[in-house]
Parts: structure tokens; C-alpha cells; sequence
């Protein structure tokens, strides 16, 4: 018998006890480019408390290699306030951070993981669509991910200025067959 030898994978959303986890892929993945985390660990373990739901993790063999942080929006374009603030009753996610561990980059996982939220915002009835803010080297990936460029986000961290874009969702996944909801 031939025994399955690859790395058993398991994709689920994320709760404060991931958050320090969470955090070390995150500042390694950041503060080489940018000088700075997306989020901070109060801050990951504020929005993995207020709506894990909207959090999605990947491990392997039980150990975290990327994950996806967001949070509800409910105003057309993101602001300051979008950076700190889950808005209960929005129906967009605000995509705050996506980051994979430095051992497993170049492997597709980021757009792996990506498509998977995607999906997984889906089965969320409420949410419409995604929205997030990158610098303008990830445009491309974002674009190939299914994101479209709004143009220049109004959210400025420092020095550095961010393209906002925007992907539709439109919930209901839960009514199609096959959908994995």
C-alpha cells in the first residue's frame, strides 16, 4: 500500500489563541518591507476576538504557514478608521493583512489562500464584497485573485501610499450545491 506523504493541510478560520502565531509570520513577512505591521498583536487579537468568522488560517502538520485577517466595513471606500474598527452591521471585508510564512513562499499559497477566503466569504450571507488596500507591486497579484483597482486608496501609513481594490462576493454561496458551505 502506498502511504500519502504529503504535509496534511487544514484550512480554518482563526481565534485569539493564534494571535501570537499570527503575529510572528506577520512581522517577519512586514517589517523587512515596509518597516511596519499591518497590525499590531493587540490588534490581531482585538479582531480575532470580535469576528474570528472573517479570519482564515492554513496549517500544516498543525503549524500555521499563512493566514488572512479582516474585518466588516460598511462605507464605500476604506478610511483611517478602517484600520482599527470591524463595523458589525457592514457588508464588506476589509482584507487587513494576508501574509505567508517565509518557508513557504513562492509556492502559491497566497493566492491558494486567497481563493479559499474568498470562497469562504461566500457562505457568509451578509458580505457583498472584499476590499483592500496594497502597494503597488501587489496590484498584479490582487488582480489575478479577482480584485479590481478602485485607484489610490485615502489611507496613508508614513510615507507609504496604497492602491485600494475591491472584489465582489455577493454571499449566498450556502444556497448552491457543491458550494462546501
Amino acid at each position: 500500500r502506498r502511504r500519502h506523504t504529503l504535509p496534511a493541510s487544514e484550512f480554518r478560520c482563526l481565534g485569539p489563541e493564534d494571535a501570537v502565531s499570527v503575529f510572528e509570520i506577520e512581522r517577519e513577512a512586514f517589517i523587512s518591507v515596509s518597516g511596519d505591521c499591518p497590525l499590531h498583536l493587540d490588534e490581531i487579537r482585538h479582531f480575532l476576538s470580535l469576528c474570528p468568522e472573517l479570519s482564515l488560517g492554513w496549517f500544516e502538520e498543525g503549524r500555521l504557514v499563512a493566514f488572512i485577517i479582516g474585518s466588516l466595513w460598511d462605507e464605500d471606500r476604506l478610511s483611517q478608521a478602517a484600520l482599527t474598527l470591524h463595523r458589525p452591521h457592514g457588508t464588506a471585508v476589509h482584507i487587513h493583512v494576508l501574509a505567508v510564512h517565509r518557508a513557504a513562499r513562492q509556492q502559491g499559497k497566497g493566492s491558494i489562500l486567497m481563493w479559499r477566503y474568498l470562497q469562504h466569504l461566500r457562505c457568509l450571507p451578509v458580505v457583498r464584497r472584499a476590499l483592500l488596500m496594497c502597494e503597488d507591486f501587489l496590484v498584479p497579484f490582487y488582480a489575478k485573485c479577482g480584485f479590481e483597482a478602485l485607484g489610490p486608496c485615502d489611507v496613508s501609513v508614513g510615507a507609504l501610499a496604497f492602491t485600494e481594490m475591491q472584489c465582489a462576493v455577493r454571499g449566498h454561496a450556502f444556497m448552491r450545491r457543491n458550494s462546501g458551505c
